[in-house]
């Protein structure tokens, strides 16, 4: 018996991606905006990493049920709670938010919780995090973001032509800045999972985009007098088979794993589907949409490309 590959786009699609490019650049200007308007006057919920609290580090007499725990912390009003299982099943890792109060409300609060837990319960650290300390995860968080974007700059740069590297560079901010502001927008809770979730999608894009690169370099060798557009367009239909396949493979794996993973791995899973999302999109409408505004190597002047390349 015969099997056929799975193909969910033909093979010999035509489609106008940089007609639609021009929506699209419109549509991403206006979420951008949107985005930077709740980072702005809305702002992120952070989680304790980034705004302090106590961490309780505990071992059950039995394997630790977390949703248990969480249900029974959660029912104490204390704020923000967060609970990972780390080492073996009896490890459980809890972090308790700033209280209002000083050192006698977060003391209060470590008693509350103790209470709650009641006996059988091993208590192997109790320790504060600190405003300095959060504050220096954050600044640490924000340097992760922006070194692996400016080492992409470099990477596509020297691979590639600058105008690449920009084109790269601009997709990769579109994705950053529209996560950041699904969180302010959804409140989701903000933390140091995030920040490697994002780290994930710079990844991703980058992978999506380079994918795109290449085939259209490998057009711009080939094809020597068809219109910049015209070959945006046939590299990217080229490669979309493969890219849909990678982007929904990957999909249904995220998807499994925030159903079935648990909470602690919910938002960092639910931002992985985020970011394979605008990851995806971000590659086709504006990665490569950027080359026709800058133009390539291929051409000796600007004046040509503007005339030559760029549809009416």
């Amino acid at each position: 018996m015969k099997f056929r590959p799975i193909r969910f786009i033909p093979d010999d699609t035509k489609i106008a991606f940089m007609r639609l490019s021009r929506f699209g650049f419109f549509v991403s200007g206006l979420l951008c905006l949107g985005a930077l308007l709740l980072f702005v006057f809305v702002g992120l919920n952070v989680g304790v990493d980034f705004k302090g609290g106590t961490v309780i580090t505990i071992r059950t007499e039995q394997v630790a049920h977390l949703d248990n725990l969480r249900a029974t912390l959660d029912s104490l009003g204390l704020g923000s709670i967060e609970l990972q299982e780390f080492g073996s099943p009896n490890d459980v890792l809890i972090r308790v938010g700033t209280q209002e109060g000083g050192d006698a409300a977060q003391q209060v609060a470590v008693e509350k919780v103790k209470a709650a837990l009641g006996p059988g319960v091993d208590y192997r650290s109790v320790d504060v995090v600190g405003p300095k300390v959060s504050g220096e995860l954050a600044e640490q968080g924000i340097i992760a973001v922006v070194t692996a974007i400016l080492g992409i700059l470099i990477y596509v740069w020297v691979r590639f032509e600058w105008q690449f590297a920009i084109g790269a560079v601009v997709s990769l901010l579109h994705d950053v800045l529209l996560t950041i502001g699904l969180f302010c927008l959804l409140r989701i809770e903000f933390n140091l999972q995030i920040i490697a979730a994002i780290l994930t999608i710079v990844g991703y894009s980058l992978n999506d985009t380079v994918v795109v690169f290449d085939r259209i370099r490998e057009f711009l060798r080939k094809y020597k007098s068809m219109l910049l557009a015209d070959l945006i367009d046939h590299s990217m239909n080229s490669v979309l088979p493969r890219t849909i396949l990678t982007s929904v493979t990957t999909m249904l794996a995220l998807v499994a794993l925030y159903i079935f993973g648990g909470e602690v791995l919910r938002g960092f899973t639910f931002t992985m589907i985020w970011g394979v999302v605008v990851g995806t999109y971000s590659s086709i409408f504006i990665a490569s949409p950027v080359l026709i505004l800058l133009g390539t190597n291929r051409e000796g002047a600007k004046e040509l490309v503007k005339a030559k390349l760029v549809r009416p």
